[in-house]
Formats: structure tokens, sequence, C-alpha cells
């Protein structure tokens, strides 16, 4: 620790800190309200999702621009990454360090991410610092201005953590698993970026990214707390209207997963291995998204009181840990699963897991856990938004989606009207426990694998 970071706060900077971070704390004990979803539309045509709540002084902001970092160039793998960690980092007039100075004494959180398929910011503040904040925001997308001292800051601490990542199981297996699903797609390149990727990265390349990547048409805009709409749709213009009408172009080709019905073995001398499974899902628009996502919950999604927990550990004690989700992707999809235990225990329990995939399959749920899953999924929703940056992620993700303004409303009736034949149909049509896809890490004992992958084969 510095001597500097002994110095005393000032009185302004501690007294807005303190505001923000109580009512921030105080936020879900507040009465639950009706959610009202605006349609705000700028001067020169932005559009943003708004819902209004005047009962604290903070105001949050999510963006989303489509495209991620799946069009990252070649050779030049981490660039989306690169930009997320550098657009704060210094931008107008604002070097690094008056930048960041200027968002702490105004306790004004900004941050930026890139995953695979989009680039994302959020943005929370109090009221009273709301233009200056969306002024930041605006500095931050236009004006970013990528100073020697922050990229190479950035850079290393990107090397730093693909190198930890590089000797991480959970991480080493993820990227093989994505490679041999996807090996002649966007979908199988690295979403972190490549340490020969990273260190390519020039300036040129980042002020290009912003100015290829921002744009209006592929931008989505949620704002959830104490702002008007007709306070947000001037801000919007301020804050957006300077950015290019159109980005590159952000569509990959459709493609379904490979390695069907393969088990493949990363050999790692450790106490316990881990292993993913899976095969093709569905995507969010599908007609049959709400009886997968709440069969999916009854399989593996519901934590302790799902099928997988119940028979893997609770009954036989075979594994730490056993988990399925759905992972909607725009030009595919997957339904995955997990599950950690000794290297003794690995084969039952992957046998267990495939047999309920296949009991599932045959036979579906009961009528008890139908309506246990529908309890569950219905009341545990308006815990998201009990907060302002929560409800506006989630407005994000309904836009994304086209889910719909009244999808907050909708949301119970949809899983409510979810019968059981509903389940056992999907079930029928999605589960297909012969091609599970099984990657595993560690050095499992007395298993049959298709292939050993070494470590030379991963990128």
């Amino acid at each position: 620790m510095t001597e500097s970071s002994f110095l005393p706060l000032t009185k302004k900077l501690f007294a807005k800190t303190f505001i923000a971070l109580t009512l921030l704390c105080l936020w879900p004990s507040l009465p639950a309200q009706a959610v009202e979803v605006k349609k705000v539309v700028s001067p020169s045509g932005l559009e943003a999702w708004l819902v209004e709540d005047h009962r604290n002084p903070i105001i949050s902001l999510d963006l989303l621009f489509r495209g991620g970092s799946t069009l990252d160039p070649e050779g030049k793998e981490g660039l989306a990454r690169m930009v997320a960690g550098l657009i704060d980092e210094g931008s107008g007039p604002l070097d690094s360090q008056a930048f960041q100075k200027e968002l702490e004494d105004r306790a004004i959180k900004l941050g930026f991410s890139a995953n695979g398929e989009s680039f994302t910011g959020g943005l929370q503040t109090l009221t009273e610092e709301r233009d200056r904040a969306f002024e930041m925001l605006h500095l931050a997308l236009t004006e970013a201005r990528f100073d020697a001292e922050p990229v190479e800051r950035i850079r290393g601490q990107i090397l730093t953590a693909l190198q930890r990542d590089s000797e991480d199981p959970q991480s080493i297996l993820a990227e093989a698993w994505w490679q041999h699903l996807f090996p002649d797609h966007a979908y199988g390149r690295s979403f972190d970026g490549t340490e020969d990727g990273i260190k390519a990265i020039t300036v040129k390349d980042m002020k290009a990214f912003t100015k290829q990547r921002f744009a209006k048409n592929n931008l989505i805009i949620s704002v959830a707390g104490d702002i008007t709409t007709e306070d947000l749709a001037v801000l919007l213009d301020k804050t957006f209207a300077s950015l290019p009408e159109t980005a590159q172009d952000w569509t990959l080709p459709k493609t379904t997963p490979q390695s069907a019905g393969k088990t493949l073995l990363i050999k790692r001398d450790m106490p316990q291995s881990m292993a993913r499974f899976g095969h093709a899902g569905l995507q969010r628009s599908d007609p049959d998204w709400w009886p997968a996502y709440t069969l999916n919950y009854i399989l593996g999604g519901g934590g302790f009181v799902s099928r997988l927990m119940e028979e893997v550990r609770e009954k036989r004690g075979l594994a730490y840990s056993v988990y399925s989700y759905l992972y909607p992707l725009d030009s595919s999809a997957l339904w995955i699963g997990g599950v950690a235990t000794q290297n003794k225990r690995l084969k039952e329990s992957l046998e267990v897991i495939r047999q309920e995939w296949t009991d599932m399959a045959e036979n579906g749920p009961t009528e008890q856990e139908l309506k246990d899953a529908k309890t569950y999924l219905t009341g545990s929703f308006p815990l998201r938004l009990t907060s302002t940056d929560s409800l506006a992620r989630t407005l994000t993700s309904m836009q994304r989606y086209e889910l719909g303004m009244d999808y907050i409303d909708r949301r119970k009736e949809k899983i409510d009207a979810v019968t059981l034949e509903d389940l056992k149909k999907v079930a029928r049509r999605l589960l297909q426990p012969e091609d599970l896809t099984v990657m595993i890490i560690g050095a499992p004992e007395d298993l049959d694998v298709d292939g050993v992958l070494e470590a030379t084969t991963l990128k």
C-alpha cells in the first residue's frame, strides 16, 4: 500500500460515496411495485427502454453493441477485450488518471466488457451527477485516447490473466470444449484472446474497432431509475447521436455442434476430474423455449432440488457438484452440463448422468416436479429486479431477444401455461443421451474414451 492510500477522502467525495453505497444496500428492501416499461425516442430517432423510479436518486444505464470477440480479426484475438479494458482509461481531454479521478470524485460507476457475441457497458450515477456521467460515457465511446501507459498496463494484465488461465483446469476445459464443438466456426476461437493476438494489437486496431463496432444500428440502450422520458430523450442524443449510423456486420453463419457422442480426455495429474457434457439445444426464439427452460430446471438447473443433484450427489455421494443449463447463441445453441468428482468416481457419475438424461427423454418429469419448478421460477424472478442496474440489464435482454415490452408481466403467464405434456414433448425432441459430447480434464479411472487431447493440441 502506498502513502497516497492513506490520504483522507474529501468531504464531498465521502458524502457522495456514502449515499450511493447506502442507497444500493437499501434498494432490495424497498416495497415491490409494478414495472412499467416505456420506449423513449430521442429527437434524432435513437431509442431506449426506460423504467422510471423516483424513490431514490440513482440512475443506471445498460448498453449493448451486437457483435463481440468472435469478430476479432485473425491474429488479433482479444481485440474486443483490450478495447473494453481501455476506453475508460482516458478519453477526450482526460488522460487515464484524470478520467478515473473524475469518476471517483463524482461516485460514478462506469465499466465495459466483451464476450463472444456482444460488447456491453454499464453506467451508474447519482441523479445530481447525471449530466456529467452521461458525458463521460460519451467520451469513452467516441474519444478514447489509448495512451501508451494504460495500453501497456492493460495488455500486461490480460497477458497475465491468459497465462493464469492456461494453467487453470476449468479454463483449459472450456477452451477445448469450444474448439472441438465448433472447429471451423468463430465459436471455436478463443473468446478471451490469445497471447500472440494480444501482443499484436495496436492502437490503430483499437481506434478502428471503436469506429467500426460502435454504431447506432447495433446498439441497445436500457435505463432504470430517477429520470424522466423527456430528460432521457435529450441525453440520448448528447451521448450517442454522434456514433456512426452503421456498424460492421456482426452476423455469423449458422452452425451446429460437432463431436456428437464422443468422450474426450485432457490428461492432467489431478486428484479429481472435471467434465463438461452436452449436445445441441435451442435458441431463445424457439417456441419450445419455456417448456425447455422449465425442464432444464428440473433436470439440472435447480441446484439441490434437481434430478442430477439428487441422483448423483444426494443419493450416491458421487460428486461435489453437477448441473445443466441452456446456452442459446445467435447462430447455434447448446444444452450443457458439468460435473466434478474424484477420479475413481467420474465413470459412475457419468453413467448416472446419462441414465437420468435417458429417463427424462423417455418419461419426462412428474407432475410434482413441474409444480415445484413453476413455484420457484415464477417466485424467484422478481428478486432479479431489486436494483436499477439489474433492472436495466433485464431490459437489455428483453430488447436483444425481442421479448416485448410486456415481458416482465407475461413471463409468469408463460411459465404457468407449461403443461406436463409440453415437457414430455420437448424432452423427446431435445434430450439425446447418445449425442452427449463429454470432455474431461483429469485422470479418471477405468473410463473408456474416444480420444486423448494433449496440451500441445490446444490453441
